[in-house]
Formats: C-alpha cells, structure tokens, sequence
C-alpha cells in the first residue's frame, strides 16, 4: 500500500451517543476474545454481561477520562489511554492470540480529554499493515462522539501486533480494543488468501436502524455491528419502500460467516431501483458482499422479482432471488472491485421485472498484508532491545520495519529482500545514553552492513557472532567493552573499525588489523590490554587475548610430560633397581661374621709383628714366632 493513500484510509464511523452496546453470547465454535476497556483500572461488566479486562497488553502510555463522562453511555466508552511522544513515536497493544482471523474493533474518542481542542493526528496497523489513519481537525460530531471501526485480519505468530504512529508531536488515542476469533474460512478467504485484511468501508442493513453488538441486544456472531442504509442511498432513492417479517429465515447463522437472521428480517424495495454511493479510497480493491431474502409473501413463484447488480455501472449479476432460494431464505453473492480509480463506488440495483429488494450490504477494502521483517531478525531485534536496555521514549515496539509507510525502529535502518521480507541493514544506536550489553543473537541480523554503538555504557564481552560476511562499518569506540576480540570479526568484510577507548585485551587478530592496510579505517588505541600489532606492544610469548596462548599450553604441555617421565626415570632408578641389587648381590650374614673374625686376626699379627721388631732393636731374644 503506497503511502501516498494511506492518509486516506475512510474509517468506517458509528455514532457513539446513540444506542447503548451489546455483544452476543451465541453457542460457537471459536472462544477466543478479548475486550480491553483502555485507560480504566479494573475489570467491568457491562449491562450486556459482557465482560470487560481492566487496560492491558499495552507498551507505554498514560490514562485519561473524557471531558464529559456522562455524555457516554458505557464505561469502555468514558475512558482512553493515550501514547505521548515520551513513550516513543510507535507504541502497541500486543495480544496474545492462537493464529487465526480475528475481527477486530475499536472505539476513538477525544472529546478534549486534554483541554487542548486540538483532536491528534495519528496512524494504526494491524500486524505490521497500515489500516486506519486519524487527521486533525476532525469532525466536530466524531471529536466529541466518538467512532467505532472495525476490520477482519489474521494473526499467525501467536500475537496481535495494534500499533499506533505518531504524526508530530500528536499522541495517538485508543479507548476500547475487542477481539473475537472467527472462522478462517469467512469472506471467501479460500479464494482472496490470507495475506489480506479486510478493513470496514461500509455494513449496511436496509430496513433498519443500527443494531448489533454494542449497540443493541441483537446478536452476531462476529461481534458485527450494523447500520441503517439511509445515508448511503442516492437522493432519488431515499423514500424506498422498507419490508419487515419476523418470520425465521432459513441459511442463517451458518458457517463460515454465521449471518444473523436479523439481517434478513428486513428489506427495502423501489420500483424505479435503488442506487447507493459508497465513500472509498482509490487504488485499492474491494469485496462488496450482497444480502437477500424474499420476505415478500406476495412473490410466489421465480420470474416475479428479477434485477440487475451494477457496480460503477458494470452488470456484475443478474438477481432471482426466489428461484435461487425460495421465500424467506438467505441468499448471498459477493463480488470484488479492482484497482478503484475513484472515491466514489456505485451500486445500483435496476429492475427486470418487479421490484429489486436487498436486505444488506457489506463493503470491505482489501488491503494487502504489508512486508513484514522476516521472523529471525524480529528475534534478534527484541533480544537487542532487552540487552542494550532500550528505553521506552526510543518507541521500539512491534514490528521493527513494518509497515514500511512509517519509519523504522529509532536508529534502524530496513530493506526489502527481493519481497519476501524486511531485513535490517543498519543500526545507528551512538551517544544515546544505552547501558547493557550486546546480544549474541546479532549474529541472526545477516544482512547488516553498519553496526554503531558508539559513545555509550555498554559492557561485557564481544558477543562471538559478531562479524556477518555482509558487516562494512563497526563502530563500538567509547564504551567498556573488556575480554578479547573475536575471531569472528576476521570472516566480515570490514572497513571500517573503531574500538578504542574500550577495556579490550590480548592479541589483535592480524586478519583484522590488514583493514588499515587494505585502506580501510581501524582505530584501536586505548585499550591497555591490547597487543601483537603495530603501535601496540609485542604480546607475551605465552599470554595472549588475556590467557595463555595456544603455544604457551604447548610448552607447559611438554614441561608437564617432560617433568613426569623425569620423575617416573628417579623413580625408577633410586627404588625398583636398587632394590634390585640388594637381592642379588648381597652376602649372607656367617660370610659377614667370618671376614670380620680374619680381618681382626691379621690386625692382631701385624701389631705382634711391630712389637717384635721393637724388641729387636733393644736387644731383647726373639720368640719364636710358632713355638712349636
């Protein structure tokens, strides 16, 4: 959807003041609901025993109440949350929902809660796709009553992204948000696909005044409300004919749009035809849905009411409403309108024979589901906006690049990839006060190309998954980042890299530092810790990035073995083979006590031997040496 028609997205408008609001309790088949009364504290319930959550699911925001809350019938009504720009440029209600179609609906209020009199400007999304825009001044009547719109939309990764936008300086307003599940297969979605939100241009119901949920005790289904057709007939049509029966009609109530019977209780009929013009939206397309039944008991055969369906003056189908069905049985036919070049669409009903008679009318735009960013980057992008403590005047909430109308996250740069999706290629976060630390799941961002987060708090390691193939420009200079760089930031094409001023240490990567010689940009200077590159000092021989390097285990590897096998040869030697000798080479203990006994003998001799020769000397008779 081009920006250029979103600021003229109609909204489907229901006077607030009129009739009091209902919902129905029908037996379905779907049970999922949510009706949110916006800025109010508790839960309620309302005189149609619908009950109602006190504000939640909400990003951000302040509560406030109308300037007369009397005027407004019901609580829901009387009370609105509103998103300054102190909460951010994009704020949400997220939901949690099973995935399925949801008909959604909200009520909008100003009523000069704020004393300003100026009504905001501001634009909503559903599920990353632009459907309502909101400009000031507004009506006079809409300002003070309020408006209901309402659309069907699928929701399929289990929450309702409802997204506001600011316009200037506008906070955006919301005072009730409702959520009823409905069949997928509703509105021919077979056909039309999911990848469509069907926004309410128009539900008319001929005959009648407005009815329906939230507005009186008629059920639907859905949660539809409806209104009278009166003020969208041509001129020349407005005294048609209204036909009325509380007869039961047949083919109500039905899967997989579940009409009420209601609808087809009443009619109008013209004998010149009917002609109605519907306010539109040019270049889009949509999906007119027709109602009949003949609950005229005078028809009694096919042939008598026969007419022709002219959409901007195409015949689109020829009408026989009894022979398709009979007498008081639902008949229905859709009919899609392509590329609308106008603001105008036409209907008119033209008479074959008899009268025409319509019994409802519904006009839907079909708005194209807007690019989304693909789900793996949603996840980095919230796990980055836990880990860097985004605050909430930053506004990021829901989806970080859709709708592509408005701006992306604050400081996130998007692109479409070959139209399958939003993938984000930058992120500019420098000087913004952050504290935190960088996620690892900035690995999943596989597209990005600058990375800055410059000149704030940040701490912690690297995260080891930074450094995609596609990362040109880093810039984390000016922050407390500490531990070492990773050897990832070797495999991106880089050409840009400041980390000074950080509390890195180890060695430098040499892959990385060839960027400054390639002709690139690195800065690296004042991290003390830092090494092994020119001008930083030489990196210890076994220390490196802070921890022993690859070569240093080595060496203390092989000193360790080394020490053990010493150790093991001592071993060895001082204990197994000494104890070795001694088994086989001592004496026994009588060879001992034997060699002792002569070697005291030959003592004995040798002094009797110098004794002998001492006598000699003196003159003294030798003694025989063996007597006998």
């Amino acid at each position: 959807m081009s920006s250029s028609s979103s600021s003229f997205f109609f909204l489907f408008l229901l006077s607030s003041a009129l009739l009091p609001r209902s919902s129905s309790s029908l037996s379905y088949p779907y049970n999922t609901s949510f009706y949110i009364d916006c800025g109010y504290h508790s839960p309620s319930t309302d005189s149609y025993n619908i009950s109602w959550l006190a504000d939640d699911f909400f990003t951000g925001g302040s509560t406030a109440v109308v300037s007369e809350p009397l005027h407004f019938h019901l609580q829901h009504e009387k009370t609105l949350r509103y998103f300054p720009l102190s909460s951010g440029k994009k704020n949400c209600y997220n939901v949690p929902l099973p995935p399925g179609r949801y008909y959604i609906r909200t009520f909008t209020v100003y009523d000069n809660y704020n004393g300003k009199s100026h009504p905001p400007s501001f634009d909503v999304s559903v599920e990353g796709t632009l459907v309502f825009s909101w400009r000031s001044p507004w009506a006079e009547g809409l300002a003070r009553d309020g408006a209901y719109s309402d659309l069907f939309a699928f929701v399929k990764d289990g929450q309702l992204d409802f997204c506001f936008y600011s316009i200037a300086t506008d906070p955006p307003i919301i005072s009730s948000l409702e959520v009823l599940q409905i069949d997928p297969l509703s509105y021919d979605s077979a056909q039309t696909g999911d990848n469509y939100i069907l926004v309410n241009y128009g539900r008319l119901s001929p005959g009648s005044s407005q009815w329906g949920p939230g507005f009186t005790s008629d059920p639907d289904a859905f949660g539809r409300s409806w209104q009278s057709d009166s003020d969208y007939r041509a001129a020349s049509y407005k005294s048609a004919r209204v036909i009325t029966t509380k007869e039961k009609i047949t083919g109500v109530e039905e899967a997989p749009n579940y009409f009420p019977m209601k609808l087809y209780q009443s009619a109008v009929t013209f004998d010149g035809g009917l002609e109605y013009e519907l306010a539109v939206d040019a270049k889009l397309d949509y999906l007119l849905w027709f109602h009949f039944a003949e609950i005229d008991s005078s028809v009694k055969k096919a042939g008598e009411r026969v007419f022709d369906v002219l959409v901007n003056d195409k015949n689109v189908s020829r009408v026989d409403i009894f022979k398709e069905t009979g007498s008081f049985a639902a008949y229905t036919l859709n009919y899609t309108v392509k590329n609308l070049s106008n603001y105008v669409l036409n209907v008119k009903l033209l008479p074959v024979a008899g009268a025409p008679l319509i019994c409802g009318l519904e006009n839907y735009a079909m708005v194209p589901a807007d690019l989304a960013t693909v789900p793996e980057q949603v996840v980095a992008m919230e796990a980055l906006k836990d880990s860097l403590h985004i605050p909430d005047r930053m506004g990021w909430n829901g989806d970080p690049c859709a709708p592509t109308d408005w701006d992306a996250w604050e400081g996130v740069t998007c692109t479409n990839k070959n139209g399958t999706g939003l993938v984000i290629t930058q992120i500019e976060l420098g000087n913004r006060g952050l504290k935190g630390y960088i996620s690892e799941q900035i690995s999943l961002l596989s597209n990005l190309i600058s990375l800055n987060l410059s000149s704030n708090s940040l701490d912690d390691t690297l995260p080891v998954g930074l450094g995609q193939k596609s990362l040109a420009r880093l810039d984390l200079s000016n922050n407390q980042f500490s531990g070492s760089i990773p050897e990832s930031l070797t495999s991106s094409n880089l050409q840009l890299v400041r980390l000074n001023n950080n509390l890195l240490e180890g060695r430098v990567p040499e892959e990385l530092y060839s960027v400054g010689l390639h002709g690139g940009t690195i800065d690296l200077s004042g991290n003390k810790g830092l090494c092994g590159v020119p001008p930083l000092p030489d990196c210890a021989m076994f220390w490196e990035n802070g921890h022993l390097s690859k070569g240093g285990k080595i060496a203390i590897g092989l000193s360790c073995f080394f020490f053990v096998a010493v150790l093991v040869l001592v071993i060895y030697i001082f204990c197994i083979r000494r104890g070795r000798n001694d088994y086989d080479f001592g004496l026994p203990s009588d060879l001992i006590s034997l060699a002792a006994k002569r070697n005291r003998y030959q003592r004995q001799k040798s002094l009797m031997l110098l004794e002998m020769e001492s006598q000699h000397a003196k003159g003294l008779p030798s003694l025989p040496l063996n007597p006998h």
